[in-house]
């Protein structure tokens, strides 16, 4: 069983900057992929970024050139740290995590609860 925590939401003025951290957790099991996803009110849950083991990046385009995925592998924990804050990135930011059970390999897809993200205009 993998735990996957978020942590860093808040409310903040438009243009403002918020940091996201999720940690992952489980005994038996290695962290692979992890990414941020969203989801606003009335809408689908949609990619925001992600990052591998070996530090590839991919944005979605709303967010490009504003969000910066990180991760520190040996604490098993991604960051996202997010600038120029607007209105429209008002959402629930939840965290996945791929995790990968040793000796079977077997691949498992982790959520957090997630934590919200309010932008005011």
């Amino acid at each position: 069983q993998v735990q996957v925590v978020e942590s860093g939401g808040g409310l903040v003025q438009a243009g403002g900057s918020l940091k996201l951290t999720c940690a992952a957790s489980g005994r038996g099991f290695s962290i692979n992929v992890m990414g941020w996803y969203r989801q606003a009110p009335g809408k689908q849950r949609e990619p925001v970024a992600s990052i591998t083991t070996g530090g590839s990046t991919n944005y979605a385009d709303s967010v490009k050139g504003r969000f910066t995925i990180s991760r520190d592998n040996a604490k098993n924990t991604m960051y996202l740290q997010m600038n120029s804050l607007k209105p429209e990135d008002t959402a629930v930011y939840y965290c996945h995590a791929q995790s990968i059970r040793m000796w079977t390999m077997q691949r498992y897809e982790n959520w957090g609860q997630g934590t919200q993200v309010t932008v005011s205009s």
